[in-house]
């Protein structure tokens, strides 16, 4: 149940094909700026894993789940779409959280 009340946080995890690491960072730095002009963006980083530089995070906080269901309509997003084949190793893995003190 995607139901969700208020702020929504997503954690985002896009692990690299071999070879592919720096190209995954880059495009996925590249999603930044315009999305944190979108509608709603509270805060949009990307953080790259400590012991593996093939594993990166995004850190995500929308003002609602509307906001987030724009933003993955985006262009932007869409052109990310289009690479991501070509880069990921897997499927992103996207999770949503509220807090746990909300």
């Amino acid at each position: 149940n995607r139901a969700m009340l208020g702020k929504v946080t997503v954690i985002a995890f896009h692990r690299a094909r071999p070879g592919k690491e720096d190209a995954l960072r880059e495009a996925l730095l590249s999603l930044c700026d315009p999305t944190r002009a979108e509608q709603g963006c509270i805060n949009y980083d990307l953080h790259v894993s400590a012991d593996d530089p093939g594993l990166l995070v995004f850190h995500e906080n929308w003002v609602s789940e509307e906001d987030l269901d724009r933003h993955l309509a985006s262009p932007h997003i869409d052109a990310f779409r289009l690479v991501a084949d070509d880069l990921l190793a897997e499927p992103p893995n996207i999770t949503l959280w509220s807090a746990a003190d909300a």
